[in-house]
């Protein structure tokens, strides 16, 4: 086990510092990979920045996890996230209607499918916390 091993060591503030950097780093590889998309690279090397930030999330999740920084209760901590996510799916929506208003119809058409991901997310974590939350 590795939850909060970290937590309250030396080691503490270089792991809050590198699960930070991690994270930046998924954005900007999930960025690359649309930009390269966008201006006609082989979908190769899309795909390989997309891998890139999935493992980069790996390991920003690794980071976090080794200074305890979420709350041990999983299912405590999800449900809190599945408010948020269900909120989040009116919010993008919202802000998807915006772009359309200002003519971003490209973008408005994929925040839309972002919007349902967010609701998404929200089901399936209250479906989990009522399957296995004990």
């Amino acid at each position: 086990m590795i939850y909060g091993i970290a937590k309250g060591t030396d080691f503490e503030k270089l792991c809050d510092g590198a699960a930070k950097a991690e994270a930046a780093g998924v954005m900007t590889y999930y960025a690359l990979a649309r930009m390269a998309r966008e201006q006609g690279y082989p979908e190769e090397v899309s795909q390989t920045f997309m891998e890139m930030a999935n493992q980069e999330a790996v390991h920003a999740g690794f980071y976090a996890t080794l200074i305890g920084k979420y709350n041990a209760d999983i299912w405590k901590f999800a449900e809190s996230f599945a408010a948020g996510e269900e909120n989040g799916e009116k919010q993008v929506g919202q802000f998807a209607q915006a772009f359309r208003a200002a003519g971003m119809n490209e973008a408005a058409d994929e925040m839309e499918i972002f919007a349902k991901q967010e609701g998404h997310h929200g089901s399936t974590l209250r479906a989990m916390i009522e399957k296995y939350r004990k």
